[in-house]
């Protein structure tokens, strides 16, 4: 169930204050219990469960009565608060439509200063349970609710987006609250959309995208054509929450597999066959600029 603008404007000031204890208290409850958040509220009785029930309606909180009444926040709860939050600061101004949907985002278009995206981090509603595993982000405790490893998500992104900004052709980051990064529109397509007069040259252009970002210190860690975009001038890299250090104990295997991974949609599509080890040797090399 996507987010629409009315979903946002149509908010109560008391559904926003129950979406934020849910917020709060869901970092020790994986169901909220019924009657700490009546207390938590401040409201009566009749006034929360009528301002819950709402909530429930519009798929934004989820109740449970097993093994006791209780109430958990869910994405598009989330998301309400995040684009709230993003409205009242000016950032944003008016939600337009869903541009793009992974496995562990959406992206909409919104108006702010002219058109600019949002990108809702969404870890774990489409994605495998096995990236507790592979996200160093993710905590080794059992309770750590997936709203808050997408604030994680979102956060390692922004932070990439930043120090990559003017180094390498990526969005500039606008704002972040909760699991939402605001960004510039970056026009174009996806690479696996494209069809590219001059692959070499697009090639070797991505190479030294990499080589850049890796000198600042990041390696993408899962680049394919699916987040490499190209407007027939500029190539842009894009979706960077999984980034890495070169100092990492795997950043050799993770920087040979972004590589390998764009290498091979060249070699599908293009029937190019290019060097890995020559590539990564470029992209590794402190002598070559």
């Amino acid at each position: 169930m996507h987010l629409l603008a009315d979903d946002v404007k149509n908010l109560h000031k008391y559904e926003i204050r129950i979406l934020r204890a849910l917020e709060k208290m869901m970092r020790h409850y994986t169901w909220v219990p019924e009657d700490i958040l009546k207390v938590a509220v401040h409201l009566s009785a009749t006034e929360t469960k009528y301002r819950v029930d709402n909530l429930i309606h519009r798929g934004m909180v989820k109740s449970d009565a097993v093994p006791y009444k209780g109430y958990t926040l869910v994405f598009k709860g989330y998301d309400a608060l995040a684009l709230s939050t993003l409205a009242q600061k000016k950032t944003i101004s008016a939600l337009g439509t869903m541009i793009g949907i992974g496995k562990e985002s959406e992206i909409y278009e919104v108006l702010g200063f002219g058109v600019i995206v949002l990108k809702l981090h969404k870890i774990g509603q489409r994605s495998f349970q096995t990236i507790r595993i592979n996200r160093e982000y993710m905590p080794e405790k059992t309770h750590y609710p997936w709203i808050f490893a997408s604030v994680k998500s979102a956060e390692r992104e922004y932070e990439a987006l930043r120090a990559l900004n003017g180094k390498i052709n990526v969005p500039v980051p606008i704002d972040i609250n909760r699991h939402v990064i605001v960004m510039s529109f970056i026009p174009g397509m996806n690479l696996h959309r494209c069809r590219l007069e001059n692959p070499d040259g697009i090639w070797q252009e991505i190479l030294s995208q990499i080589k850049s970002a890796y000198d600042a210190g990041f390696i993408h860690g899962d680049l394919s054509e699916y987040n490499i975009m190209y407007d027939d001038a500029i190539v842009w890299i894009i979706d960077w929450p999984q980034w890495i250090h070169p100092n990492h104990l795997n950043a050799e295997a993770i920087l040979r597999h972004d590589i390998e991974t764009v290498a091979a949609f060249f070699a599908k599509k293009y029937r190019r066959e290019y060097d890995i080890d020559d590539a990564i040797r470029y992209v590794t090399d402190k002598t070559v600029k």
